[in-house]
C-alpha cells in the first residue's frame, strides 16, 4: 500500500461554509476533469469520504473540515502514482479556487 498524499487548503470561511462550499464542489471539479469520474461521496459531519476513479483505476480518501483549513487525504493505486505531484497541485489549486472568500 501506499503512502497517502495529503493537501492541507487554509481558508478563512469558518467550517460550515467551507462544508458548504465543498459539498457541492467535488462532482462540479471532478466534471471540469473528462478522466476523473466520482464513484462515491459521503458525509460523516464535517468530514467526506470519497472515492475517485481516473485511467481506469480507483483513489479514495477523505476531506477533514476546520475553522481554519481544510486537509485532503487520497490514496492513489500505484498505477497513479506517477501522478501524485500533479494530482496534489490540481487539488491544492481547485481547492483554493473553492474555498476563496468572493468579494
Amino acid at each position: 500500500m501506499s503512502r497517502p498524499l495529503v493537501v492541507s487548503i487554509p481558508h478563512r470561511l469558518g467550517k460550515d461554509e467551507a462544508v458548504r462550499r465543498l459539498q457541492s464542489g467535488l462532482r462540479r471539479a471532478a466534471s471540469s476533469v473528462p478522466v476523473l469520474s466520482v464513484d462515491e461521496e459521503r458525509w460523516e459531519g464535517d468530514k467526506m469520504i470519497f472515492r475517485v476513479r481516473a485511467i481506469g483505476q480507483a483513489a479514495s480518501g477523505h476531506v477533514d473540515v476546520a475553522e481554519d483549513h481544510v486537509r485532503v487525504e487520497v490514496t492513489l493505486p500505484w498505477l497513479l502514482q506517477r501522478f501524485a505531484e500533479a494530482a496534489q497541485n490540481a487539488i491544492r489549486s481547485r481547492g483554493q479556487l473553492l474555498l476563496t472568500k468572493k468579494s
